[in-house]
């Protein structure tokens, strides 16, 4: 039996579990302008699934990558949302959510 697509499947969604929280979380407290984060995180785990030597292991870190790379795309749309009012935007960025939605009358 080969249970590495399921090891992998388990992995990426994990890995998807993880960074929509951490997306959240980020606009959040920092804004969409933290999305260079989720590049270094993307290009870092795609670089070290180069040289990872166990297939499995190389295509669950190359997948965390992807997931981290796809995070840039949420961090906008997170404040998107965010100006919606379907999540919570931070007090203390209260005045940047406010410019941004006379920005968009």
């Amino acid at each position: 039996m080969n249970l590495s697509g399921i090891i992998v499947g388990a992995a990426v969604f994990l890995s998807i579990g993880i960074c929509h929280p951490a997306v959240i979380k980020m606009e959040y407290y920092w804004g969409r302008n933290s999305w260079w984060v989720w590049l270094v995180a993307g290009l870092g785990f795609s670089a070290a699934s180069l040289f990872i030597q166990s297939a499995i292991l190389s295509t669950i870190v190359g997948g965390f990558a992807f997931s981290c790379l796809w995070g840039i795309h949420e961090m906008f749309l997170q404040e998107k949302r965010v100006l919606k009012g379907w999540f919570p935007e931070n007090p203390a960025r209260h005045a940047y959510y406010e410019k941004k939605r006379q920005e968009l009358k």
